[in-house]
This record gives C-alpha cells, sequence and structure tokens, in this order.
C-alpha cells in the first residue's frame, strides 16, 4: 500500500483528490494539510511514501517544503501539483530533486499511475511544464533575487542594507540593476513581475 499525504490549501480540492486516490486499491491517504508547515509536521509523524504539494500556499509553499524535505535526506517522494508552467517554479523544483512535477488538471488515473511510477524510482515531469518552463530563465543573480525578496517583504534599503552587511549604495544598486533585467518601471512593478514569473 502506498501511503500519500495530500498537501492543497484549498479544501474542497484538498477532499476531492484524496476520495478519488482512495479509490485506488493500492493508494491510502493517510493524511491532509492546508499549508506547508502543517505539511512538514505531518511527514515527520506519519512517514508516508509520497507527499502530494501545491505550490502556492500560505506559511510555507510547496517548494519550500520540498526544499526543507531535500535538506532533511527525507525518504518522502515529493510530487509538486500546480496550475503554473513558471520557469522559477521549475527552477526550483529540479533543484530540490523533486520526484514528480505535475499539472493539477490531469486526469486522476494519470496522477495514480504517477505516484505507482515514482515508488518505482521513475522521475514524472508534465511535458507542458517542461515547455513552459524553457521559454525564459531567471536573469535576476542570487544577491538581487534576496534583495528583491526583502524589499517585497516592505524592507527599505537601509533595512536591507543591515540585515546583509552592505553599503546603502550597493544595496541601491542592485536593485537598480534588478529593475534593468526586470525591464520594471519601480521596484513595486519588479516584485510583481519577478513573482508572477515565479523568480523569487
Amino acid at each position: 500500500m502506498i501511503r500519500i499525504v495530500i498537501t492543497e490549501d484549498q479544501r474542497m480540492l484538498r477532499g476531492a483528490l484524496a476520495a478519488l486516490l482512495e479509490l485506488e486499491d493500492d493508494i491510502e491517504v493517510v493524511g491532509q494539510a492546508g499549508d506547508g508547515q502543517e505539511a512538514l509536521t505531518m511527514i515527520s509523524s506519519l512517514e508516508p511514501d509520497v507527499c502530494l504539494l501545491d505550490i502556492e500556499m500560505p506559511i510555507k509553499t510547496g517548494l519550500d517544503v520540498a526544499e526543507h524535505l531535500k535538506q532533511q535526506n527525507s525518504a518522502c517522494r515529493v510530487i509538486i501539483l500546480t496550475t503554473f508552467a513558471r520557469p522559477g517554479y521549475f527552477e526550483r523544483a529540479v533543484k530540490a530533486d523533486v520526484q514528480g512535477y505535475l499539472l493539477k488538471d490531469e486526469p486522476i488515473e494519470n496522477l495514480a499511475e504517477s505516484i505507482r511510477r515514482v515508488m518505482k524510482g521513475h522521475r514524472e515531469i508534465s511535458p507542458e511544464l517542461i515547455f513552459g518552463a524553457m521559454k525564459q530563465e531567471n536573469p535576476l543573480s542570487v544577491r538581487e533575487r534576496e534583495i528583491l525578496s526583502l524589499s517585497a517583504e516592505g524592507k527599505s534599503a537601509n533595512e536591507i542594507s543591515l540585515l546583509l552587511h552592505l553599503s546603502y549604495g550597493t544595496v541601491r544598486n542592485y536593485i537598480s540593476e534588478a529593475l534593468n533585467k526586470l525591464d520594471a518601471k519601480n521596484r513595486l512593478e519588479g516584485i510583481r513581475i519577478a513573482e508572477e514569473k515565479g523568480w523569487l
């Protein structure tokens, strides 16, 4: 029996997924989580074989959970379910070494078969997500992403310079360079563009 935890912040979708997967003879849904932090707690206590993770969730995203599980060398296999073919998301999923990266709107029998294949050591990726990810690479450097992410949290250039032990001028230069790369008129627009593309 393949034991799985489903993590999805939309309760109705989570319940529907669980009900449909429970109809499979060899799959048992042992837990359902509404956010990434709850998923990590469940994975730690229930030790499932597979965790299905939505990307966009409160507290911790599916990608945050996948990255954490990789750092912990967890035996739990990870399948990301998404509606977005965003290049930044795909990049992070690959780096987090997820076993599956699938579209949410695939038929349930495809998902069940992907779970079985992942259990046998295969990697399952929806072709549309690969092509969507290939369209555009993230132009931002690690430091530019870090500074834009802190800006997105509402931190000023002064606060960022103190946090990262950089001069105020250096932080302004990084922000300016990031905005140029994103072709954004201001910081808010830059953050919006980077977030929409999954680059932050």
